[in-house]
């Protein structure tokens, strides 16, 4: 049977075979039978590498640890909210870090970053997710929208409707609509200038 710790890009945890290309964690969201009981632990979300140093857990959701997370793709990692891994990918973290600091130089930092990311994914209170608003024609390749409950992947002229297991139905960007935007707006900025990660951006069936 699946464990629920694949994610949405609403943020979501559900079960589902279909494997990930990122991996992630936002503490630890299980309790002792492996059951999800919460959406987040801290607000310190980061996305990182499927591999690294050889490191490996023998069996996920172990007692009392971070609950593993796996994601389609950075895009998805992104529209959750969550940022990339000091430790892991550290060339993306510095990176990312640069490129947030000129477009917020008064919150820098990772925990300014990680405050920031939170007032934006999470609805006050912390119990609802939150959305924003925005133009499809003023969306970069990589953003999420949502319709009719749905996320919709933003890439070129089109929409790609997104599901576990990978990118489905495609259909033409309306670029003078107004969409409910799914990605928190501070990483949409970050799309903007240009993010090529280590990580795959987009899961191969989005090609």
């Amino acid at each position: 049977m699946p464990l629920q710790n694949r994610v949405t890009p609403l943020s979501e945890l559900i079960a589902d075979p279909a494997r990930g290309l990122v991996y992630g964690n936002r503490g630890c969201l299980h309790d002792e039978h492996g059951r999800i009981r919460r959406r987040f632990a801290v607000k310190r979300w980061i996305a990182c590498r499927l591999e690294f140093k050889g490191w490996r857990r023998n069996a996920l959701l172990q007692p009392g640890r971070f609950t593993e997370l796996f994601f389609l793709d950075e895009a998805t990692a992104f529209a959750a909210g969550h940022r990339p891994c000091a430790l892991c990918r550290r060339e993306d973290y510095v990176r990312f870090g640069e490129i947030w600091s000129e477009l917020h130089p008064e919150r820098v930092g990772a925990d300014r970053i990680d405050e920031q990311l939170h007032a934006e994914r999470m609805a006050p209170g912390g119990k609802e997710r939150r959305l924003h608003r925005a133009r499809l024609a003023d969306l970069p390749n990589g953003a999420f929208v949502l319709e009719s409950g749905v996320p919709w992947l933003v890439l070129g002229s089109e929409l790609l409707r997104w599901t576990p297991a990978g990118y489905s139905e495609r259909r033409s960007r309306t670029p003078s609509v107004r969409a409910t935007l799914i990605t928190p707006p501070s990483l949409v900025e970050v799309l903007h200038v240009g993010w090529e990660p280590v990580v795959a951006l987009f899961h191969p069936s989005a090609r």
